[in-house]
């Protein structure tokens, strides 16, 4: 697909991160287009990266190669629904709303139509997001790769042999930006009471999670391993994991994340 123009319904924080990462990332201006109900984000995603906006999908869905659906899963439905039947031939949908399935996209866009069911996650935010991908039969090899190049711009993404699997990556990366969150917060408050002052905690705890991260991705052995290397034999770091081990911290990930999963699945039924 040569120069393939990509439309955006709905221009909240993902759409601009996403449009901000393509403009970073070999896309030009003149192949983007945003269409949002708020005149002013749209006059600001203008001015800021020069693209056209618009407050009628109608005319932006029939202008495009690609239609990326970035508006909340509530209103998901009403969207598709006035949306022209008659879009452009073969034209790729990709979806990054949380809980609509393919099967209700198909059903409000028409069956045959090639989408993408897109998870997303919050770091996207920061050009660190990592998404969940899975295509209908529909999507052509040269779509999928179109589809990489868009949320490639703001991270990394890997595709699912099962749609069901969607429930498993919101439970891992999409939720799981909050667990080390909590975590940040849980060990800036440890900090604080052994004595330290609260900012000096924090900066510690942030930074140490920073630097773990930046380990953990770049080494060519696991977690485990690298854990491994850093518990010493009867030092502290051992006492430390002796003590999640002996509270269960496993177990108790496991079971946050199953809750996660299935609350994904039952939004998704909700949804439909």
């Amino acid at each position: 697909m040569t120069a393939p123009t990509i439309g955006f319904i709905g221009a909240g924080n993902m759409a601009t991160s996403l449009i901000g990462g393509m403009l970073q990332n070999s896309f030009k201006p003149s192949q983007i287009l945003a269409s949002d109900r708020d005149s002013e984000q749209l006059q600001r995603l203008n001015r800021q990266f020069g693209i056209a906006t618009s407050t009628d999908n109608d005319q932006l869905a029939a202008d495009c190669d690609v239609l990326v659906l970035a508006v909340k899963p509530q209103v998901m439905q009403a969207v598709c629904a006035a949306l022209p039947s008659q879009r452009k031939p073969g034209q790729l949908v990709i979806s990054i709303a949380a809980g609509i399935t393919c099967a209700s996209l198909a059903n409000w866009l028409g069956v045959g139509t090639p989408l993408v069911r897109c998870m997303p996650n919050t770091p996207a935010l920061r050009g660190q997001g990592v998404s969940g991908l899975y295509a209908v039969s529909q999507v052509s090899t040269e779509q999928k790769k179109l589809t990489e190049s868009i949320m490639n711009a703001v991270g990394i993404s890997l595709w699912l042999e099962q749609e069901a699997q969607i429930d498993a990556v919101t439970a891992v990366s999409g939720s799981g930006p909050a667990y080390f969150f909590y975590l940040m917060e849980a060990m800036t408050e440890a900090g604080e009471k052994l004595g330290l002052p609260r900012e000096v905690a924090e900066r510690l705890t942030l930074f140490t999670a920073l630097g773990a991260a930046d380990m953990a991705v770049h080494s060519d052995v696991d977690p485990a391993e690298l854990r491994r290397r850093v518990t010493s034999p009867n030092g502290t770091t051992e006492q430390a994991i002796n003590s999640f081990t002996r509270d269960d911290l496993p177990g108790m990930v496991a079971r946050a994340m199953q809750a996660a999963a299935e609350r994904s699945a039952e939004l998704s039924r909700e949804l439909t």
